[in-house]
């Protein structure tokens, strides 16, 4: 890695607002004034953008089918000296966004990257989701084929901590179909449509309710979509004895898990919450 070279010019990743064009820092909005070159996905979409804050810059295409090119591009202009700031069409670049061999080339080539923070769709529906915080884990858009998604939920259908998911309006109800099949139609989730947009929806429950809720409505069917999955229950912490396990799991290969956990709560002399639990999560 070189060391920082003071003649090149600053890198600036940027973060733009997701809907509500109020969502973006002052700090921004002089920063895209002051750059000499703005790197955007779609120049119509951030020209649009742009003008609405009254900022009148040269823009630049980079997006995820020239990233790779557009890197050397800019790259060499950064180190004529050129400032650029890097914006993706909505949120912060990067993020499920075009942008990371620019920021890694500017690493090796000891260009200052300056992050402009603001609106991420994760952290908005994060926070207001009702599941922990403290550890969670991203993966972006699942696959688009089925057994591929399918895959990909069964992964996740292990974690501990709170799973951040992307979803698109052609792929909700089946990726909720899908999340059903995998995980159970009692883990929870919570739903953030069109995020800080006129028509924003943000609604936790069960992956049944959630999946009943959007069925439902067509309108709850339209727009972006950001998904929040509750971690796996560890089974170590529900409190049952073996033989209260193997009586459970021999009667829920006949019978539905509720109805296996009360004949054995009933048999044995336990929770029929706790063993409904254990049936669940084996």
């Amino acid at each position: 890695m070189n060391p920082n070279n003071e003649n090149t010019g600053t890198l600036y990743i940027v973060a733009t607002p997701i809907g509500n064009l109020d969502d973006i820092t002052e700090r921004a909005i002089k920063t895209l004034t002051e750059v000499d070159i703005i790197a955007c996905e779609d120049t119509r979409h951030s020209g649009r953008l742009l003008a609405n804050y009254g900022i009148k810059n040269r823009l630049m295409s980079f997006h995820q089918h020239n990233e790779n090119e557009s890197a050397n591009k800019f790259i060499k202009l950064l180190i004529d000296g050129n400032d650029v700031a890097l914006i993706s069409d909505a949120g912060t670049p990067l993020i499920s966004d075009p942008g990371y061999p620019l920021v890694k080339q500017a690493h090796e080539n000891g260009i200052k990257i300056v992050p402009i923070v603001g609106a991420s769709a994760i952290i908005a529906l994060l926070s207001c989701s009702g599941l922990p915080t403290n550890e969670f884990h991203f993966y972006g858009f699942l696959a688009a084929k089925k057994l591929q998604r399918q895959q990909q939920l069964k992964l996740i259908a292990n974690n501990s901590c709170t799973t951040i998911i992307y979803e698109s309006t052609h792929r909700i109800l089946k990726c909720l179909d899908d999340m059903q099949l995998v995980f159970g139609k009692d883990r929870t989730i919570a739903i953030g449509r069109e995020l800080t947009k006129t028509f924003e929806t943000i609604k936790q429950g069960t992956v049944a309710e959630i999946k009943a809720f959007t069925e439902s409505d067509s309108n709850q069917q339209k727009g972006e979509f950001v998904i929040a999955i509750a971690g796996k229950e560890e089974i170590q912490s529900i409190q049952i004895t073996e033989q209260q396990q193997q009586l459970a799991l021999l009667l829920a290969k006949q019978l539905p898990p509720k109805q296996a956990a009360k004949i054995t709560a009933e048999f044995l002399q336990g929770k029929s919450k706790e063993i409904y639990k254990f049936i669940i999560n084996s």
